[in-house]
């Protein structure tokens, strides 16, 4: 009797326990920091936004120019709820490069424990191991490596050009849904230069890490509880199933891929990271890797097809042209940050507990910056490089900026510039009647409804 008592009462301490620290989460302490924000950090308080980031997937069209009309009328920097969360939301360019230069100063916020399944390698670290691993891989994207990856970029992108020729009718033209492909296709880029695979051997990596995406960003917009990850959901057992498979898929490939290379070359180097740390790196990019190149490639696609005149500009100006489509869609629609100590930037007075948002997609919409036409697809405004564009300011960074900039940023321009030219000897395109418009914010901005085009044989 007397033990039962004693557990009845742990277990009550217990709930006592978990409860004040979900209250001080999402209670307590953002009040705490709303009232701090008001008084001393010389910030506009918006609430009309809370809406917009909790229901950014469903709404995603029909507000983001209202919402840059809102941030306009609150400030460049205003105070914003997102769900529980207490967001400082900069538009400054100058203060922008302070906060992604300081990048010891403002760190990435916490990563929901299960959205840590999906990925979490170079880009998930800090400090000293940050710095450490980042010096580990860049040599691989250095551009002198990159020119050796070409020929799997080649290959990869000519039989998705072949397929396509296949599928013209005796008019020479097909309608399609271009998106599956483009994700096959960067799918297939990585599974070659990464193992000297096919798409094939990966396919399934690809699957589950897609699927593994999805439930990231569904558990993200939940409320932290602490230890909910351990309850047996449906989702909780789901993403650690998917977790699971993938490090066996990858474990298979390395084996398979480390083989080769003794065979060739003899017995591997120590490259100073553990099989678990590549296993995660190899995660991350598969993931961004894929995400990154094929929604570059598929809204380049789109807006060639509702501006035909520059299909056949395309081919001597592409640069610009990923330049302007990066800004009108890039992979991110935000950068976010977190403050772990008082701190301060330009006249802002950050409070210890409050996260950063730099909002990409609206930053890269300001009509301040870019003009009246910020909305209209002008790969002029790119023609004499980025710098003049912007006029020197941080207004145009799709890959982030600073000590952390997307370490891959090289090798998706050079997959995209080589599958777009390829795409273009081959076919020219126009917008299917049956296409629907509808941008929608995932990890990164995709079409909720495909890509449908038709494309016409040259």
């Amino acid at each position: 009797m007397k033990l039962s008592s004693v557990a009845i009462s742990f277990a009550f301490i217990t709930l006592l326990v978990y409860a004040w620290r979900l209250l001080n989460s999402v209670w307590l302490r953002p009040k705490k920091i709303e009232r701090y924000l008001r008084h001393k950090a010389n910030l506009h308080i918006d609430s009309n936004w809370s809406s917009f980031s909790m229901h950014m997937q469903e709404i995603f069209v029909t507000l983001i120019y209202p919402t840059i009309m809102a941030i306009k009328n609150a400030g460049k920097n205003c105070f914003i709820w997102m769900g529980p969360k207490p967001v400082v939301n900069i538009m400054e360019p100058e203060l922008i490069r302070d906060v992604l230069l300081k990048h010891n100063a403002f760190q990435k916020p916490p990563v929901h424990p299960l959205g840590k399944l999906l990925a979490t390698g170079v880009i998930a670290l800090e400090g000293e191991q940050w710095t450490k691993r980042r010096k580990i891989i860049n040599p691989a994207f250095h551009l002198e490596k990159l020119k050796h990856m070409v020929p799997a970029f080649q290959l990869s992108c000519s039989e998705m050009v072949n397929k396509w020729e296949k599928k013209l009718s005796k008019d020479g033209s097909c309608e399609l849904d271009i998106w599956p492909d483009l994700e096959n296709l960067a799918g297939d880029v990585i599974s070659r230069t990464a193992f000297g695979s096919s798409y094939e051997e990966g396919r399934r990596i690809f699957q589950l890490q897609k699927e593994q995406a999805h439930l990231a960003v569904h558990v993200s917009q939940s409320i932290y509880i602490p230890g909910w990850r351990f309850v047996p959901t449906k989702t909780n057992k789901r993403m650690r199933q998917i977790s699971n498979e993938v490090n066996a898929l990858l474990k298979g490939l390395l084996m398979e891929s480390n083989y080769k290379e003794i065979q060739e070359h003899g017995e591997r180097k120590n490259v100073g990271m553990s099989n678990k740390d590549v296993i995660e790196e190899c995660k991350l990019f598969y993931f961004a890797g894929q995400e990154t190149t094929s929604v570059l490639l598929l809204w380049t696609m789109v807006l060639l097809s509702k501006h035909s005149n520059w299909q056949a500009r395309a081919r001597e100006e592409v640069t610009m042209i990923f330049h302007e489509v990066l800004r009108l869609y890039p992979p991110a629609p935000m950068l976010t940050r977190a403050v772990f100590a008082d701190s301060q930037v330009g006249g802002l007075y950050l409070p210890d507990g409050v996260q950063i948002s730099l909002p990409i997609l609206l930053l890269h919409h300001d009509h301040e910056i870019w003009g009246d036409d910020a909305k209209d697809f002008n790969p002029e405004r790119f023609s004499e490089g980025v710098s003049k564009a912007t006029k020197g300011q941080i207004a145009f960074f799709p890959f982030g900026y600073g000590p952390r900039v997307c370490i891959g940023q090289n090798f998706a321009m050079m997959e995209a510039k080589m599958a777009l030219a390829m795409i273009l000897q081959r076919f020219s395109f126009e917008l299917s009647p049956s296409y629907a418009h509808a941008p929608i914010s995932l990890l990164t901005i995709q079409p909720q409804h495909g890509a449908h085009l038709i494309l016409h044989g040259l």
